[in-house]
């Protein structure tokens, strides 16, 4: 039988495995998805909305006064907003005509990357807390996690291929992200009081979802002007909302 600490290993490191669940999908699916490439991009833009105001930021504010936790939302936008600044700086710096390149990385493949590090991270905290108060609460609270991750990750690995990655990149890049529950699941089950300083991550990690959303990926999705998917691209975000929405029932 497994021990506590194997078990936390063995779910962390399957939830870094579903980074390739997006490469596999992609594979399977033989026509050109370039175009519908947006819709992915739409349904993230919900659960990045969805795991802001719906898990993030509840969580936060049972354990932290509404005043800390807007403050910290903030911070995390501002923090956000001068690192993708930073990234287009450093990438126009270096000779490229960022007006001119079609195929130019946008900063927000980066932040997307850095706010799933962290969401993760805290991921693998919770699933360690969990596995110490029990196996059997640990293995539900885990499978909750893996299956919201699972088409979150799908979409990620789209959005990262029309931010401008290749996909053996997004490939590497999602999956190292992905791995950031593990150190988590390792620092939770070795320093448990650490979940105390972990939620003062949450409300950051919020901030930085919702710049991402509202200042990169919804001007994305609105240059489409055709009228009817402009409307599907709105059902395609609030699915993604609905998603996590239904993982929060589920947990309680």
């Amino acid at each position: 039988m497994l021990s506590t600490l194997n078990w936390i290993l063995l779910i962390t490191i399957i939830n870094g495995f579903i980074a390739f669940a997006g490469a596999l999908f992609f594979s399977l699916i033989k026509k050109d998805l370039h175009k519908s490439l947006i819709y992915f991009v739409s349904f993230t833009t919900g659960a990045l909305l969805g795991g802001a105001f719906l898990h993030f930021l509840p969580e936060a504010t049972a354990e932290l006064s509404l005043v800390k936790t807007t403050l910290l939302t903030l911070s995390g936008f501002i923090i956000f907003f001068f690192l993708e600044t930073y990234l287009h700086w450093h990438h126009c710096s270096h000779g490229h005509h960022c007006d001119k390149h079609e195929d130019e990385k946008k900063p927000f493949v980066y932040l997307l990357l850095y706010g799933d590090a962290i969401h993760n991270f805290i991921d693998g905290i919770i699933i360690a807390s969990s596995f110490i108060i029990s196996i059997p609460f640990g293995i539900i609270t885990s499978l909750l996690i893996l299956a919201h991750e699972l088409p979150q990750e799908i979409s990620d690995f789209a959005v990262l291929i029309y931010g401008g990655f290749s996909k053996k990149k997004a490939l590497i890049y999602n999956f190292l992200s992905q791995l950031t529950a593990v150190l988590g699941g390792l620092i939770g089950y070795f320093f448990i009081g650490i979940r105390e300083q972990a939620i003062f991550l949450l409300p950051i990690a919020a901030g930085g979802f919702l710049h991402i959303a509202i200042s990169d990926l919804i001007p994305e999705i609105f240059k489409e002007k055709d009228p009817l998917k402009r409307i599907i691209n709105m059902l395609i975000i609030v699915a993604g909302i609905l998603l996590l929405l239904s993982a929060k029932t589920f947990a309680k």
